[in-house]
């Protein structure tokens, strides 16, 4: 048995079935662990969602900001943005199945010594801590209220976190660096618009994962999020967003082993996929 985790993928179904042809992937028994992001900009979304839930236990994909995105939009709480490419989703015979299963996926997921998370963690945020955090999100997602956390999700403040938030500020600061993180201050002050290399921060911040003595350095962070950092295989870092939706590749790694596969992406202009679309799956009993 083998478990993949594989870099954003937003909606380029073919290269993530070209991706898993060249690893060799047995659906019987290996896993997939997806950083988050299956949807948008690329041109197949809906085969991407339809695909990854299928495979049930055998695919762990946490949530990342397009996911959450495609759940605003559906629900009529956000309004689709330029190079959005959701439609196919929202039109889908089986979309409130879908956003169903997608709503209710992790915001992070942990097994022995290593995490998986769309984005980053705070500074302050041990690896117990922050699955203690995330399941305050997970929650409110799963639950009856979760439209009224939909409606009120958006916005880049509160900038850091503190025990004592409370509400949606509370939640808005996990689901932010949880799915959004780049740049923090040492004191975990997040800044949102630079979204360039780690090698350019803005003054007085620096990449979430150098930080001095970030308490998540216990466990191995898988992550994705960050076109711009590109490829990052440390021994306790995995950046796998190689940029495939802007026309880079897609990667994934062998958590056994720390191999590399990558295949070649046609980028977010690219004509929907030749592979056939996954079929409407069965509404649960």
């Amino acid at each position: 048995m083998a478990t993949y985790a594989i870099g954003d993928v937003q909606g380029s179904y073919a290269e993530l079935r070209a991706l898993l042809e060249a690893a060799a992937f047995d659906r019987r028994r290996d896993r997939l662990w997806f950083v988050g992001d299956l949807v948008n900009r690329g041109p197949s979304s809906l085969a991407t969602l339809r695909f990854v839930r299928e495979l049930g236990e055998r695919a762990v994909a946490v949530l990342g900001n397009h996911d959450l995105h495609l759940l605003a939009v559906a629900h009529g709480f956000a309004k689709p943005r330029e190079g959005d490419t959701l439609e196919e989703v929202l039109s889908a015979p089986d979309r409130d199945l879908l956003l169903d299963w997608l709503r209710r996926r992790p915001m992070m997921h942990v097994e022995a010594d290593q995490a998986l998370v769309h984005a980053g963690l705070l500074p302050q945020w041990g690896i117990s801590r922050a699955i203690e955090l995330a399941g305050e999100v997970e929650e409110a997602l799963r639950g009856p209220g979760y439209g009224g956390f939909l409606a009120r999700l958006y916005g880049s403040r509160p900038d850091r976190w503190e025990e004592n938030l409370r509400g949606i500020d509370r939640l808005r600061v996990i689901v932010n660096a949880m799915t959004r993180l780049r740049f923090c201050t040492s004191q975990g002050v997040m800044e949102f618009e630079t979204k360039g290399e780690a090698g350019e921060p803005p003054e007085g911040y620096l990449p979430w994962f150098e930080v001095p003595r970030r308490r998540s350095g216990t466990h191995t962070v898988i992550f994705g999020h960050w076109s711009a950092l590109g490829l990052r295989v440390e021994p306790k870092l995995l950046a796998l967003d190689s940029g495939c939706v802007w026309g880079g590749k897609l990667s994934a790694v062998r958590l056994e082993d720390r191999r590399l596969y990558q295949v070649s992406c046609a980028g977010a202009t690219a004509t929907p996929s030749s592979f056939p679309a996954q079929e409407p799956p069965e509404s649960p009993r």
